[in-house]
């Protein structure tokens, strides 16, 4: 019997086709006749439009179209919310394009259409743009103070307020025997993909149809839109997904540009291309996680945690994207993570600034959460005499406490989610013995060589497989081989392998004849719904199932028909190729009659999965510099089934390296005048491939979830979860006896040597 393809390390079947140049991405289409769009963005971050002059501009030989707002027409169409809309959100949505006030640096303000890029930017600096600047706002606190606001007419730069209860905690915080509050901050960043944006758009007048290429991870949410902004029907619109380099959340929303360049297609009937450079990209792309919460715990003397309350502030830049609120809304739900803690109420206030607006980015606001949460664990353990392992594996949730209710969420007063299946303390207790706690616990604080050592370590858990649903589309070809469509996205995570590891395994035939695995684009599946919240295999993969399920049903009753039986009379045998009825064969190409036979399956689900899992690392201290070098980082955690161990991996693996990225090095800095001043990757710092050069990633298969037919739980996300507060934990270890506690990220080698230096008790030789 032929092993199964579910569960072994496949090598990515993906990556001939795009190690040998053989991949399509956006850059690489030129159709005919195809012109090029430059987008004219805002120098200032605050101020009103008095006057746009585009006359110069359209003057240039080769330019076809130049236009602004008053060309789009009034009024001009606002990005509407694609993840928990309220009315209180709608009204700082963002327009497509610039009107009468400007609010960041890199706000569209004009586009340029011309037969080349390089004449589209060069008509760019003829245009006469005038702005009286106003003062901006600079971050959250300046936002609550409301000297200056962003939208005058809605009187406060403070959007809403979310609200993650569980109890009634102010009763369990009045009588706790102890209680500890703490401020902590997260920096803004981005996700800084290998490949920035771009678009294709093509229109044809005659079939009134409208073709984009590019939009990944959701290009059914981003066709629906862009349907409705345009005033057509979404049937007449095709959103075609290509080879991207990678996303990370931030592919998932729908841009300015989304609109702006179909727009021009449409206006000249030609096609139009669009490809941000990366200074662009960095003012343009969703940024991500600024947040200062004040966070309090609630304990008995023996550690058992009782409750968390606070209140955090999101910077969520000048509008509110499509996504911006998922970050804000996980952060209030999941501020006590994998923890057996039955009260919780924690307020998050959403604010505009004068920034690039922000919006999802891997585990969104279950980092910041993490960071927060596990920093104060390791403070309250220390007050309370408890070695902090002990007091984590006290709390963490066990299998006889599923399914957990998690928080609940207001305003929208959804009911709270719950867990699923696991034993929280089982991924603890085998990370600590993989880094070799014990061996390396008198380590802890000591200098060894000049540099001071430390050990940290962090929990959480990962909610994925978000529905409402997914389809797929099975098709048996003429030569008995099969094509595989599915509405979930690839963004480079190895869709096509595990995607094609699962449907051979439930076609029962060799890998081989699955031809092709095609996902995303609107055409191949009546609806989709993308990718994005660890979704794609539970959802797409089961949905696969489904879909197959049904062909075999299909060629059942299609050979039934043909031998004079019933359906269940007949079996599919001989690696899916024959149809049998006792003595009666069939060849099931034969039995196809000449045409593809066409399956579609649908998987609907309203629960999440949850992974879950610990990390460790252990780092070492330059105290005369701040450098911090990770000398080992463990994770584990229990995924539930393991579809390819290999594409599992890596998935953590890069996520663990994202992490440390953002821990110790990346920031999106502005000066007072709202200028982004990390706008370059010689500014803007990221983690090269000899930074961390050991990072174990160990996944487990303890508890199957019970919620898909696969078993599996969505890990795409989990291996950025806790980094930030592992990390920062790890370097109090190290510093404790300077007793340097960090409350920031990142730890970058400059702000920890100015925090280092801060400290009295502190050697003169290292200040």
């Amino acid at each position: 019997m032929r092993e199964p393809y579910i569960g072994r390390a496949i090598p990515r079947l993906e990556d001939p086709r795009l190690l040998t140049g053989r991949g399509c991405f956006v850059d690489d289409l030129s159709p005919a006749g195809v012109l090029h769009a430059a987008i004219l963005r805002s120098p200032v971050a605050h101020g009103r439009i008095r006057r746009i002059d585009l006359d110069d501009a359209r003057a240039v030989p080769g330019v076809r179209l130049v236009f602004g707002a008053a060309e789009v027409g009034a009024p001009v169409p606002r990005v509407p919310m694609r993840m928990e809309p309220h009315p209180d959100i709608a009204r700082y949505e963002q327009p497509v394009i610039a009107e009468s006030k400007v609010r960041y640096v890199g706000e569209p303000v004009a586009v340029v259409v011309a037969d080349t890029l390089a004449l589209a930017e060069d008509a760019l600096e003829r245009i006469i743009l005038d702005i009286d600047p106003l003062a901006p706002v600079n971050g959250h606190e300046d936002a609550m103070s409301g000297h200056t606001l962003l939208f005058e007419e809605h009187g406060a730069n403070h959007v809403i307020t979310l609200s993650g209860v569980r109890g009634a905690a102010d009763g369990v915080f009045a009588r706790a025997p102890y209680r500890r509050k703490e401020r902590f901050s997260v920096q803004r960043h981005t996700a800084l993909p290998l490949e920035t944006r771009g678009l294709l758009a093509e229109w044809d007048s005659d079939a009134r149809r409208l073709r984009v290429s590019g939009l990944m991870k959701v290009p059914f949410a981003v066709r629906s839109v862009l349907a409705r902004l345009l005033d057509l029907p979404e049937e007449s619109v095709e959103g075609v997904e290509n080879d991207v380099g990678s996303g990370f959340g931030m592919r998932g929303e729908f841009y300015p540009e989304d609109f702006l360049v179909p727009f021009a297609a449409m206006r000249l009937a030609r096609p139009v291309k669009w490809v941000e450079d990366r200074r662009e990209h960095f003012t343009a792309i969703t940024h991500a996680r600024e947040v200062t919460c004040e966070l309090e715990i609630a304990c008995e003397r023996d550690g058992t945690i009782l409750g968390f309350r606070g209140e955090a502030w999101f910077d969520t830049g000048a509008y509110v994207r499509p996504n911006g609120m998922t970050g804000p809304r996980n952060l209030a739900q999941m501020i006590a993570g994998p923890y057996r803690v039955s009260y919780q109420h924690f307020d998050v206030h959403l604010v505009v600034s004068s920034k690039t607006p922000s919006g999802s980015y891997r585990g969104p606001g279950r980092f910041e959460a993490d960071f927060f949460r596990e920093r104060l664990i390791d403070l309250a353990a220390r007050d309370l005499g408890i070695d902090r392992v002990r007091m984590r594996r006290a709390n963490l949730l066990t299998e006889t406490d599923m399914p957990f209710p998690l928080g609940t969420v207001l305003p929208w007063a959804h009911r709270g989610a719950t867990t699923d299946t696991g034993d929280y303390r089982i991924t603890l207790d085998r990370c600590l013995e993989e880094i070799g706690w014990q061996e390396k616990a008198a380590l802890q604080g000591r200098e060894v060589d000049g540099r001071y050592h430390g050990l940290g370590v962090g929990c959480y858990l990962e909610g994925g497989s978000i529905g409402p649903a997914e389809n797929a589309r099975v098709a048996m070809e003429l030569d008995g081989c099969f094509s595989i469509y599915v509405g979930s996205s690839g963004v480079g995570q190895g869709l096509e392998t595990v995607f094609a590891q699962i449907a051979a395994d439930a076609l029962s035939v060799p890998i081989e004849r699955i031809r092709g695995v095609f996902h995303g684009s609107t055409r191949y599946v009546h609806l989709g719904h993308g990718t994005g919240g660890s979704r794609a295999t539970v959802m797409g993969g089961s949905a696969i199932l489904d879909a197959v399920a049904t062909l075999g049903r299909r060629l059942c009753e299609a050979a039934a028909e043909q031998f004079g039986c019933t359906a269940e009379e007949v079996r599919l045998v001989d690696e899916m190729r024959t149809a049998v009825a006792g003595s009666r064969t069939r060849s099931l190409v034969e039995l196809a009659g000449g045409e593809p036979i066409v399956a579609e399956g649908t998987f609907v689900n309203s629960r999440r999965t949850y992974s879950y899992g610990t990390h460790a690392a252990h780092v070492a201290v330059d105290v005369h510099t701040g450098r911090i070098e990770v000398l080992d980082y463990v994770s584990v955690e229990d995924v539930g089934r393991i579809i390819n161990p290999m594409t599992l991996h890596g998935q953590v693996v890069g996520a663990i390296v994202q992490g440390l990225g953002a821990s110790l090095l990346e920031e999106l800095v502005y000066d007072e005048q709202g200028q982004l001043l990390t706008g370059s990757l010689a500014d803007y710092l990221i983690p090269g491939s000899e930074d961390f050069p050991r990072v174990r990633s160990i996944a487990l298969e303890m508890f199957p979830s019970p919620i898909s037919p696969l078993g599996a739980k969505g890990a795409g996300e989990g291996g950025i979860i806790p980094v930030g507060g592992v990390v920062a934990n790890a370097v109090a270890s190290a510093l404790s006896s300077l007793g340097v506690e960090p409350h920031q990220l990142p730890l970058s080698p400059s702000k920890l040597w100015t925090l280092i230096s801060a400290r009295d008790q502190v050697p003169q030789n290292v200040r």
